[in-house]
């Protein structure tokens, strides 16, 4: 009769092979923190580095879409296509020749985006308060239509600084996850 120290669940082969990897994802987590602090201790430039990664992004998706464009040019329409391609590149190199002003939009847009998906989440934690738990729900809403409604607030000034603490804040808890995969692997072995 054999004993088993613990018992396995259906996916625990699947992670086998990252437990001798466990120190490599500590160390990925390691490596997050330390960018997000730096960021956060840097929030001007971390904004600066967000939306020159936005910028590059858009060349790319623009160039992208003028290839596309060629190869369904048969499909009629190519210069939709072609011109949608145009402005992302635009809107890239945009974000190149003048980075506060792309922040500033960036800003913006999240402001209004954190205000409307806020109030979308209270209304409807509220029009399903009889069939579920919704106080979650509502709380999430709530947090986020304040969050909007304070960045929309210091608009145009919260350029400067809030995309840079979304990154630097977003870093961190991305590293606590794999420093917690990390040592949650370690734990399994």
């Amino acid at each position: 009769m054999t004993s088993v120290s613990h018992a396995q669940g259906p996916h625990d082969s699947d992670v086998v092979p990252l437990r001798a990897k466990s120190g490599w994802i500590v160390a990925l987590g390691v490596v997050y923190v330390i960018a997000g602090v730096i960021a956060l201790s840097s929030v001007a430039l971390a904004t600066v580095a967000s939306v020159v990664v936005v910028g590059v992004m858009m060349l790319i998706a623009g160039v992208a879409e003028v290839i596309n464009a060629f190869q369904v040019k048969s499909w009629g329409k190519f210069p939709l296509l072609i011109l949608l391609g145009a402005l992302y590149i635009i809107a890239g190199f945009i974000t190149f020749e003048n980075p506060l002003l792309a922040a500033a939009v960036l800003t913006l847009m999240l402001g209004v985006a954190l205000v409307v998906s806020g109030i979308m989440r209270i209304v409807l934690a509220f029009s399903t308060k009889e069939r579920m738990t919704w106080l979650a729900v509502a709380l999430s809403g709530l947090i986020s239509l304040l969050l909007g409604l304070v960045i929309l607030a210091h608009w145009p000034v919260s350029s400067v600084y809030i995309l840079g603490i979304f990154l630097g804040i977003d870093l961190i808890f991305a590293g606590a996850g794999w420093i917690g995969v990390g040592f949650g692997l370690r734990g399994r072995a």
